[in-house]
């Protein structure tokens, strides 16, 4: 086959390619710096976890515990909203956004319900698919802002909104559980900042100066939450809860609101300064965050069950930084491509069968032939 005729062949072939790209959407091309950051804050997510049982016995855990719930969720939740950005109503985003974020919910809402029954000895625990258990609330308010995504691009002032909303959530006690809506809503100012980033902004975090100012940054961070464990009451960093079931003056919810909004977006910006925009040996692991997430919450529930940290050795230096050694450790197992692809049948599911077809007189393009 001449040259001449090869290019021919190659230059037909280009335009399907493109087109293919274009109906099943672009060919993703993973961005080592976000699949660092996702999988640097599961592994802090992890770990304050890990944490929680040894708080009321170590003032310099607790600390950390505070800086840690500070920022880890919000850098998490930031990420996703920026990644939301591109999400419309069509078929193949709801489709995505029901087997990834829909399906897993139920699924790990029913797991952890029966896992559960056996590690807290309530072996008559109820069903609740309006009540997320444990680690699930994530998914459900995931589920929420997405669907809320074109909103937040229309409106004028998206952030300043989604703020107000926070800030009335912490007024208001008697949301109740549903979908945990409090912590939802609380939470809901970092992701539609998300929404609002541009890759920019990111670049602006990742400067040389920034990252040397990060430093100072958090040991004075440390330095405060160190002072303030005796003084105040981390469940603020929860985002569960109205000021008046934390015991505080209602008008305590909104200022708290903006003050750790503030906070947060400080340490969120230290915390990608140090993140490596470059392909590292856990890069890969980045895509398997939330199983991770999901996952770790078993092992959990298990040492609680039987008891580990009653053992005196965990609650000393040594032994607290076991703890977190392990707890990383557990987590980077668990977001490891062997382990995806044991769980991708409930984690990410085609589902086919559950849909309909879609037609270019949907709005859909077609696939080229082949």
């Amino acid at each position: 086959m001449s040259d001449a005729v090869r290019s021919a062949e190659r230059a037909a072939v280009r335009p399907q390619r493109a087109a293919a790209g274009t109906a099943e959407g672009p060919a993703k091309q993973r961005d080592a710096f976000f699949d660092n950051a996702k999988y640097l804050a599961i592994v802090l997510v992890a770990i304050g976890h890990a944490w929680e049982p040894l708080r009321s016995e170590s003032r310099t855990v607790t600390a950390f515990y505070m800086i840690v719930y500070c920022f880890h969720m919000p850098a998490f939740i930031v990420i996703s909203g920026y990644f939301s950005r591109g999400f419309e109503a069509t078929p193949g985003r709801i489709k995505r956004l029901l087997t990834g974020v829909a399906v897993p919910y139920v699924v790990f809402e029913v797991a952890y319900t029966l896992f559960t029954r056996w590690a807290d000895n309530e072996p008559d625990r109820a069903f609740s698919l309006l009540d997320p258990l444990y680690l699930t609330w994530f998914l459900a308010a995931l589920f929420v802002w997405r669907l809320t995504t074109p909103i937040w691009k229309v409106v004028r002032w998206p952030l300043p909104i989604a703020l107000g909303i926070a800030m009335l959530a912490t007024l208001t006690p008697s949301i109740g559980k549903d979908l945990d809506l409090q912590r939802m809503l609380q939470f809901l100012p970092y992701f539609v900042l998300g929404l609002c980033l541009k890759p920019e902004h990111f670049q602006l975090v990742r400067r040389r100066e920034v990252r040397l100012l990060a430093v100072p940054v958090f040991a004075s961070a440390l330095v405060v939450a160190y002072w303030a464990v005796p003084r105040m009451n981390y469940a603020w960093f929860f985002h569960r809860t109205s000021a008046e079931q934390l015991g505080a003056p209602g008008w305590y919810g909104p200022l708290m609101t903006l003050a750790l909004f503030g906070c947060s977006l400080v340490l969120v910006a230290c915390f990608l300064a140090w993140v490596p925009g470059r392909a590292m040996w856990f890069t890969a692991l980045g895509a398997g965050t939330l199983y991770g997430y999901l996952l770790h919450g078993f092992g959990m529930q298990t040492v609680n069950h039987f008891h580990v940290y009653d053992n005196g050795w965990l609650h000393r230096p040594l032994g607290e930084i076991t703890v977190t050694v392990v707890a990383a450790v557990v987590v980077t197992l668990l977001c490891t491509a062997p382990v995806r692809r044991i769980f991708r049948c409930v984690m990410e599911p085609k589902m086919e069968w559950a849909f309909r077809r879609t037609t270019p007189a949907a709005g859909v393009a077609a696939r080229p032939p082949a």
